[in-house]
C-alpha cells in the first residue's frame, strides 16, 4: 500500500535515529600501530604499502615489454627497486610545496630557481624515466573490448579496491556524512571525460565521494559513462551509486546529506530500512514527490514554507531568492508557514542550515587534498586518476594521524615530516649504480689491457676503409678522422675487423676497437 503525502498538521510517525557507529576516528582492532607516538610513515603505509609494490612489479614489466618490442633502442634502464618507488613518490610530495614552470626546473642550477634537494636525493633522468613508465597493470591482461561487460576502469582497478578498503577498514567516520561529485581536471582524451558548464573545473574526470565531517573519503567510485552504469530496472543510475557507496554504514544509523542529482523519495525510503537517514535538496519532478508542491502550482512570498509528510518523511519548499525543495527524514516538519525576522528578511528553517552545514564536506577535503597538489600535467587519464588518488591517501594518513594524537599538528608539517620518514625508510639502496655509457655488444669477452700484457695498441694500416658512422646515416663521403678512415691492426698483426663507434662529434672523435682474435678492446683518440 503505498502512503499518501498530508499536511503538517496530520500526525507524523517518527523514527529513533540511533547512531550506533562508534566515535569518529582510528579503528583501534585494526590500526593498532597508530598512536599518539607513531610516525606519519606509518599512517601512510597501511594504505600504501601494498600499492608501492604493485608499482615496482606493473612498471619494470611495462618497460620490459617496451625494450623488448624495439628493434634496436637504447641500453636497458636496470629495474626500478621499492626504496626507487619510495623515493620518486617522496620528491613528488615535496615538488607539491614548490611549484615550478617545468617538471625540469626542479633539477635546474639556474639561480632563480635552483634547489639542490632534488638532484641530491634522485637523480633527473631516473626520476623521469620512473614518471614515464609508471603503470599499474599487466597490459597482457587486456580484457575484450568489444564485450558488453568490458571494464573501462581495468588499468586502475586493483589500484581503486585496494584503497577503497583501506580508507574504510581503518577509519570510523563521524555520525553526519555528504556524498556529492567532484571533477578531476583533465583535458586528454578518454570516453568518459566530462564537461560540466557549472562547475570552475569544467573538463575532467567525474568521481562520486562519501566524506565525513573532517574531510576524510570513506569511499569513491569514478563515473565510467551513463552506458556504464549497470543498475536493475526498478532504480535510476543516481539510486544505484548511492547504494554502493553506502553498503559499508548499513545499520549504524548514519546521517547522510545530498544535493538534488541523488535524492528522491524512493531512495531516502530504500536506506532508512538500512538505518541511514538522510536529507538532501531534491527535483520536485522526481518520482513519489507531492504535486502541489511544485513551483508551478505553488506560488509563494519571500521567506514562505510549504510542507508535506509522508510517514516520516518529510518535503519542504521554501522560498528565499528562489524556491528551494528539499527532502528529510532526519527533521520534523517545520512549524508555521513564514520564515522572516522583523526587517522582512528570510531566515533558514533548521534544515536549510544543517544540509549548508554538512554539504561542506566534500569541498573541504577536496580543498585539503588540493592544498599542496602533486598532480602532473600529463595526457594519460590513468596518471590523472593515480595522483589524485595519492593526494587523497596522504589527506587520509594525515587525518587517521590526528585523530590519535591529543596536540594536533598542521597537514604542511605533517606532509615535511612524511618526506623525512620516506626518505629515511628507502636508506641508502635508493642510489642504484647503473654502468655509464653504451656497452659493446661482445662486452662478456673484454677483458682489461692490464691483464692481457702490454705493447697491444693499435697501429697504422695501408688499407682505407669508409667510416662507419656515415655508412649508416647513408652519408658517402669519407670521414676527415684518420682514426676511422685508416684500417688498424694491433702490436701483434691481428687484423682490427670490428669497429664500434661511441662517439663521433666533429673532430672529436672516439673510437673503438675490437681485434679478431684475441678480442682485446682497443681505444683510439
Amino acid at each position: 500500500m503505498t502512503l499518501q503525502w498530508t499536511g503538517p498538521s496530520c500526525p507524523q510517525s517518527s523514527v529513533a535515529h540511533t547512531y550506533k557507529g562508534g566515535p569518529r576516528g582510528k579503528k583501534d582492532n585494526e590500526a593498532s600501530n597508530i598512536n599518539d607516538g607513531s610516525s606519519p610513515l606509518n599512517g601512510f603505509l597501511i594504505h600504501f604499502a601494498e600499492i608501492i609494490t604493485l608499482l615496482v612489479l606493473e612498471t619494470n614489466r611495462y618497460y620490459r615489454d617496451y625494450i623488448d618490442g624495439l628493434d634496436d633502442g637504447p641500453y636497458p634502464e636496470t629495474d626500478v627497486t621499492e626504496a626507487e618507488m619510495f623515493v620518486f613518490l617522496t620528491l613528488t610530495v615535496q615538488m607539491g610545496h614548490v611549484v615550478r614552470d617545468k617538471l625540469t626546473d626542479y633539477w635546474s642550477t639556474l639561480d632563480q630557481v635552483y634547489t639542490p634537494f632534488y638532484g641530491i636525493v634522485m637523480n633527473r633522468d631516473r626520476y623521469l624515466h620512473i614518471l614515464r613508465y609508471l603503470h599499474f597493470a599487466d597490459n597482457r591482461n587486456d580484457p575484450d573490448r568489444s564485450d558488453e561487460n568490458f571494464d573501462r576502469l581495468w588499468n586502475i582497478r586493483d589500484l581503486c579496491e585496494i584503497l577503497n578498503n583501506t580508507f574504510s577498514i581503518f577509519y570510523n567516520p563521524s555520525e553526519n556524512l555528504a556524498i556529492d561529485e567532484v571533477i578531476v581536471p583533465f583535458k586528454g582524451t578518454v570516453i568518459f571525460k566530462q564537461y560540466i558548464p557549472q562547475k570552475r573545473k569544467r573538463f575532467g574526470i567525474k568521481m562520486f565521494k562519501l566524506c565525513d565531517s573532517t574531510g576524510y573519503t570513506y569511499d569513491m567510485k569514478v563515473y565510467l559513462g551513463k552506458g556504464r552504469q549497470r543498475t536493475a530496472q526498478h532504480v535510476t543510475v543516481t539510486h544505484a551509486i548511492v547504494t554502493e557507496l553506502t553498503r559499508k554504514l548499513e545499520g549504524r544509523g548514519h546521517k547522510l546529506y545530498m544535493d538534488n542529482f541523488f535524492s528522491s523519495p524512493q531512495l531516502f525510503d530504500d536506506l532508512v530500512k538500512k538505518q541511514i537517514y538522510c536529507c538532501g535538496t531534491v527535483r520536485p519532478n522526481r518520482k513519489g514527490m507531492p504535486l502541489d508542491l511544485k513551483p508551478k502550482t505553488t506560488r509563494l512570498k519571500w521567506g514562505d514554507i510549504r510542507s508535506r509528510t509522508r510517514a516520516d518523511l518529510t518535503a519542504i519548499l521554501w522560498r528565499e531568492k528562489r524556491d528551494v525543495c528539499m527532502l528529510t527524514n532526519i527533521h520534523k516538519a517545520p512549524a508555521g508557514y513564514n520564515f522572516c525576522n522583523d526587517r522582512g528578511k528570510a531566515i533558514k528553517p533548521q534544515i536549510v542550515m544543517d544540509y549548508n552545514h554538512h554539504m561542506r564536506y566534500l569541498d573541504k577535503g577536496d580543498r585539503m587534498a588540493n592544498s599542496y597538489s602533486t598532480r602532473r600535467r600529463t595526457f594519460k587519464w590513468k596518471k590523472i586518476l593515480f595522483f589524485h588518488m595519492f593526494n587523497l591517501t596522504i589527506l587520509s594518513s594525515y587525518i587517521l594521524h590526528s585523530s590519535c594524537r591529543e596536540k594536533k599538528i598542521s597537514q604542511r608539517h605533517f606532509r615535511f615530516t612524511l618526506v623525512r620518514n620516506m626518505l629515511a625508510h628507502a636508506g641508502a639502496e635508493r642510489r642504484v649504480q647503473r654502468p655509464l655509457g653504451r656497452p659493446p655488444k661482445v662486452e662478456n669477452r673484454v677483458a682489461r689491457l692490464e691483464v692481457c700484457g702490454s705493447k697491444h695498441w693499435p697501429i697504422p694500416s695501408e688499407t682505407q676503409v669508409s667510416c662507419r658512422v656515415s655508412e649508416a646515416r647513408g652519408v658517402t663521403k669519407k670521414c676527415s678522422g684518420s682514426a676511422v678512415s685508416v684500417k688498424w691492426d694491433c702490436a701483434f698483426r691481428i687484423p682490427v675487423l670490428k669497429i664500434t663507434t661511441q662517439r663521433h662529434i666533429s673532430n672529436n672523435i672516439t673510437c673503438d676497437f675490437l681485434t679478431k682474435n684475441c678480442g682485446i678492446k682497443l681505444i683510439y683518440k
